[in-house]
């Protein structure tokens, strides 16, 4: 095994992405499929490994798309799970099990055609233990730890609806970005409530939409048009299926442990990342993240983002396409993590950081339930 052996070499989304009624979830997934493979310089037939997440899955999206890979993965951890898949793309390219692997993603997360239900089973644990206290949706369970976290480190009201507004500045670059007109902290904290301390535009965009990911060797890369983009380290773990079970609830274990295992294998220090994308389903899943990952000590994050030092200019660009909060945001945002690392690292953005040489995502997956980190970059 060689430090980035294995590259993206076809990153592509759907069409459009926002709302699309006319669009099922089985049609955004060969959308974005097509796209990717066009954009990669392939074939449909070139493809032998595929991954997706359930509903439809990997082997539905395979046969829509004509295809009969010999290796497909299933894994399925909320919005991270395409972080997931990367990972075991490349574990499966140097073990010969595919040469060339899809990753696939489709939602029709607002407009709900053909997509799956989401409410918890009676019989799940969140069914048991927590739903009947009235934690039975994303805001209300993302809303445990942030309160916890606002008491212990004084992260203030307005330095939490600086989060949207840096990335209100990053979408308003980006002609695809769902909301692109500037908003100031005093939009946010005067939008709607949505589940305390949590305002409108604190949580995220309900959107359809899609993409894919090709991944192959360096070495068959070589022929293809695209730079490639190489695969530095990876790392992925969980915490808990429960909010109430996080160990503390003022930062993600999953964070720190998936981030820890991407910069060792990349061999990386966090001063060699130029760009970062962090899952932004909720305002404070950045702070959590610049911490975990071990860029800001505990209780720093929100002031440095209120200092404008993660937004257009700022020393640690972070989420350029507009994030979850004003990009897009199909319910599994994990997806356009990578979507943007890669055009950025191609120097194809909307919202191009000059000389980005590194970029890092991190996914999340559930509410802190898991997490998936990837170490990209334009060289070895």
């Amino acid at each position: 095994m060689t430090r980035g052996d294995v590259v993206v070499c076809g990153a592509a989304e759907t069409d459009e992405i926002g709302v699309l009624p006319g669009h099922s979830t089985i049609r955004l997934h060969v959308e974005g499929a097509r796209n990717a493979v066009a954009d990669a310089g392939l074939r449909m037939s070139d493809i032998d490994g595929i991954a997706s997440v359930s509903a439809p899955g990997p082997v539905t999206v395979a046969h829509a798309l004509g295809i009969q890979p010999r290796w497909i993965d299933g894994t399925g951890v909320g919005g991270t799970s395409f972080l997931l898949h990367v990972r075991h793309a490349v574990e499966a390219i140097r073990a010969g099990h595919a040469t060339t692997v899809l990753v696939t993603h489709g939602e029709s997360g607002k407009s709900r055609v053909g997509a799956a239900r989401g409410a918890f089973p009676a019989s799940s644990p969140n069914g048991q233990f927590e739903v009947p206290y009235g934690v039975t949706g994303p805001p209300s369970m993302f809303t445990i730890p942030l309160l916890r976290y606002m008491k212990e480190f004084g992260l203030t009201a307005e330095q939490l609806a600086s989060v949207a507004v840096a990335q209100r500045q990053w979408a308003a670059r980006n002609p695809r970005a769902r909301y692109r007109d500037p908003i100031t902290v005093e939009d946010v904290l005067a939008s709607r409530m949505i589940s305390y301390p949590l305002h409108l535009l604190e949580c995220c965009l309900v959107t359809d939409g899609g993409g894919a990911l090709v991944i192959t060797s360096a070495e068959r890369a070589r022929d293809l048009p695209q730079p490639p983009v190489h695969i530095l380290g990876t790392g992925e773990t969980f915490e808990s299926p429960l909010i109430s079970q996080m160990a503390d609830f003022t930062t993600s274990a999953a964070f720190r442990r998936s981030s820890a295992d991407a910069f060792a294998e990349a061999g990386i220090t966090h001063g060699d990342v130029d760009h970062l994308m962090i899952y932004d389903a909720f305002a404070h899943v950045p702070v959590y993240g610049l911490e975990d990952m071990g860029f800001l000590p505990r209780g720093e994050a929100g002031a440095f983002i209120a200092e404008g030092r993660t937004a257009p200019g700022g020393e640690l660009p972070l989420n350029t396409n507009g994030g979850g909060l004003s990009y897009t945001h199909t319910g599994m945002y994990g997806m356009f993590l990578v979507q943007e690392s890669v055009r950025q690292l191609r120097g194809q953005a909307a919202a191009q950081v000059p000389g980005v040489e590194v970029s890092v995502a991190l996914g999340n997956g559930g509410m802190f339930m898991a997490a998936g980190t990837l170490v990209l970059s334009n060289h070895t």
